[in-house]
């Protein structure tokens, strides 16, 4: 299997595997669970060092956009996408300026 295969069907797995359904139609995961999925499924030092208790409650906050103290599935690869985007600038310096001004518009990013 192609790398980017792997990598999405381990996205989906993981999601299906840590969300507790109890009954629901719709498979959710709790701050608990995410909690959980995070502890668990993360293993490199550099984000493993940037995850804690309180970056947990805040993730759940900014992801959960219905409010219902739950992540979905599409909230969930919010969360996956943050984490690349953490990686991607600790590996390439790049990324992380929020509020770029105008002179910096016409570089180019990645």
């Amino acid at each position: 299997m192609a790398r980017l295969d792997q990598v999405i069907t381990n996205i989906v797995d993981i999601f299906l595997e840590y969300a507790d359904d109890e009954g629901k139609k719709k498979k959710l995961l709790n701050k608990e669970e995410l909690k959980k999925v995070l502890e668990q499924e993360i293993q490199s030092p550099e984000l493993k060092d940037k995850i804690n208790a309180g970056d947990i409650e805040e993730a759940m906050k900014m992801l959960d956009k219905n409010h219902d103290g739950e992540l979905n599935f599409r909230e969930f690869c919010r969360c996956v996408s943050e984490l690349a985007k953490c990686y991607y600038q600790k590996k390439t310096g790049k990324g992380g300026k929020k509020g770029k001004g105008k002179e910096q518009e016409g570089e180019e990013e990645d």
